[in-house]
């Protein structure tokens, strides 16, 4: 099976150019079966350190996955917080396809400050999306990783492909599936 690019792909297709969630959405429905695997493989943009302000996807194994009703096992996160052992991120799998699409729109206007650095960038936006209703379904998102648990490494994704990599097929939930996950995470926004 070929390798699949779907960053890549999509990217040219989009141009220099704002698209709507439709467009992406038919975009990657005429991807085909885009899988993890087939994102983790052979790709240079693979790490093993992450960077608040930074999107990654990686293969996860919960280490309380017995006491938790579900887990995604194939996260696609939003770091904003290192600590001892691992990290606090936001891993957009656990809300529904548009309302990542609008998260990440309200970030992209939050990013933006001249006053802000890189490195900066995540945490402030995490205090100003945690502070507001109006970006309530972060909460729903807000997951703490192990490095420990990790199953491989970091695949960075470019700024230019985080809408493309929010609107994947690629959550893998164990436990509960998609929709089942989506209703539970209404509850907490």
């Amino acid at each position: 099976m070929a390798n699949v690019n779907p960053f890549q792909d999509i990217r040219m297709k989009a141009g220099d150019v704002d698209r709507s969630l439709n467009w992406y959405q038919v975009q990657i429905k005429n991807l085909k079966n885009v899988r993890p695997n087939q994102l983790m493989s052979n790709t240079p943009e693979l790490t093993t350190t992450i960077m608040p302000g930074n999107m990654y996807m990686f293969f996860y194994d919960a280490k309380l996955k017995d006491k938790l009703p579900y887990w995604d096992m194939f996260p696609l996160v939003l770091p904003f917080r290192k600590v001892q052992g691992g990290f606090f991120g936001l891993n957009l799998h656990y809300i529904p396809y548009p309302v990542r699409f609008k998260l990440l729109a309200a970030m992209h206007d939050l990013a933006y400050d001249a006053k802000v650095t890189e490195n900066t960038r995540l945490q402030l936006n995490w205090r100003i999306l945690n502070a507001s209703t109006r970006y309530a379904p972060v909460k729903a998102c807000v997951k703490h990783y192990l490095f420990d648990q990790l199953q491989s490494r970091f695949l960075k994704v470019n700024y230019p492909d985080w809408v493309t990599a929010s609107q994947l097929p690629v959550e893998r939930f164990i436990g509960a599936n998609k929709q089942e996950v989506w209703r539970d995470s209404r509850k907490k926004y």
